[in-house]
């Protein structure tokens, strides 16, 4: 007989596209367990759902299923920790749960399981055995175009080579990132982006589905004021190349006008006097809670993402519902946010030139600032991330489920 089609879900820590199709299936009754690291469900009292923050969830707890070590180690705050060892312990909490789900599965025969880059392998060689369709998220582009792209990055800015972790991953891991590609029945990406950065036979064997991440549910910000003597540009993320950071701060150099400023919110990688001789005006800001980032964003006037690699960076989606246009790359992954010269404006990777001449356009043009508001809030609102979790389900559920025979 067909199989009953409800949804085994695997991640370790529950990020927002996670909880998204989470809750979607909750809704819908199709979510048969949730396999995490950490994690509380919606029947925790009010207290402990304040302690574990991010990691209570809002499906009910028997759908839960813990593996809360090695990521409690991880998070324990007993002694400084190499950037290295940080990957290191993040890697072992991934494998760790992949292994436990792979132990478990044959009483979800003919379900779906869906899981995320890094943390599939094991499972999803197991759930072949037992008739499970294995549905994958590739949340940043195909390992191949992340090293190739950051390799050439190393070349081009070699004292910002430290500050891009990706280029020192083991072989074993891509290996791994391989096995899971040649394995799953569905691949989900957030964008052509990440879509297209796929192997050519990858493409053409395996159905793909591009399922955008949804915008947050902001109220609306004050509008811009059009008279602002400052243009104030902000950057969030990680202190990286990989985010282009090196060619944003070129840009300022470029521009060197007292009239625009700079603030950079995210973590070093290097120490900050090592930003600081890249350029010396920017406004630091240290990580922060996204209640509080939303304040920041709201303090300015345009977000600045220049990456040279990425999936879907939200901040991009966070930044137009907080009312701020938007100067991207196409690998920032947010191609389709823009409406050129409405939302915002893409440049090509690599050209602080181009940088700098978008953000003199905003100078020179701060009157529409507050139209340029308005356009940005109401492309956020086309991103809900109950269509991004109904895409999902669908692409699964419209597709032939392996037949299970009791």
């Amino acid at each position: 007989m067909i199989a009953q089609r409800r949804f085994l879900v695997c991640h370790p820590t529950g990020n927002t596209f996670v909880r998204a199709l989470l809750q979607e299936l909750e809704s819908q009754e199709l979510l048969q367990k949730y396999y995490t690291t950490l994690g509380i469900g919606e029947e925790a009292n009010p207290l402990m759902k304040r302690l574990f923050g991010l990691r209570a969830y809002s499906i009910r707890s028997e759908r839960l299923s813990c593996q809360w070590f090695p990521e409690t180690f991880r998070l324990l705050p007993w002694r400084n920790k190499s950037q290295e060892e940080r990957r290191r312990q993040v890697d072992r909490s991934y494998h760790a749960l992949d292994q436990k789900v792979s132990r478990i599965l044959g009483s979800a025969q003919g379900g779906i399981l869906h899981a995320y880059e890094d943390g599939a392998a094991k499972s999803f060689r197991r759930a072949k055995d037992h008739g499970i369709l294995c549905s994958y998220e590739l949340p940043i582009a195909h390992w191949t175009t992340v090293r190739k792209l950051l390799a050439e990055e190393a070349e081009r800015l070699p004292e910002w080579e430290p500050t891009l972790e990706s280029t020192r991953e083991p072989e074993e891991k891509l290996a791994r990132k391989q096995e899971e590609l040649l394995l799953a029945d569905r691949i989900t990406c957030p964008n052509e982006f990440v879509l297209r950065s796929l192997p050519l036979e990858i493409r053409k064997k395996k159905p793909c589905l591009v399922a955008p991440f949804g915008s947050p549910d902001f109220s609306p910000p004050p509008k811009k004021r059009a008279d602002g003597k400052i243009l104030k540009l902000l950057f969030v993320g990680s202190m990286s190349q990989r985010k282009g950071l090196a060619d944003l701060m070129k840009a300022m150099e470029l521009i060197d006008s007292p009239s625009i400023s700079l603030s950079i919110l995210g973590q070093p990688s290097m120490p900050m006097s090592f930003y600081r001789s890249n350029l010396s005006s920017f406004r630091y800001l240290s990580p922060r809670s996204n209640k509080e980032v939303r304040k920041v964003m709201q303090e300015h006037d345009v977000l600045i993402l220049p990456s040279i690699v990425e999936g879907r960076a939200l901040v991009q989606q966070e930044a137009l519902a907080c009312g701020l246009p938007l100067v991207v790359t196409e690998n920032a992954g947010g191609e389709d946010l823009i409406d050129e010269a409405e939302t915002g404006f893409l440049v090509p990777i690599r050209q602080p030139q181009a940088i700098a001449e978008k953000i003199e356009w905003f100078a020179a043009n701060k009157k529409l600032l507050p139209e340029m508001s308005d356009f940005a809030q109401q492309k956020a609102s086309l991103y809900r991330w109950k269509d991004y979790a109904m895409a999902i389900i669908g692409f699964c559920l419209r597709n032939k489920l392996p037949n299970t025979d009791n």
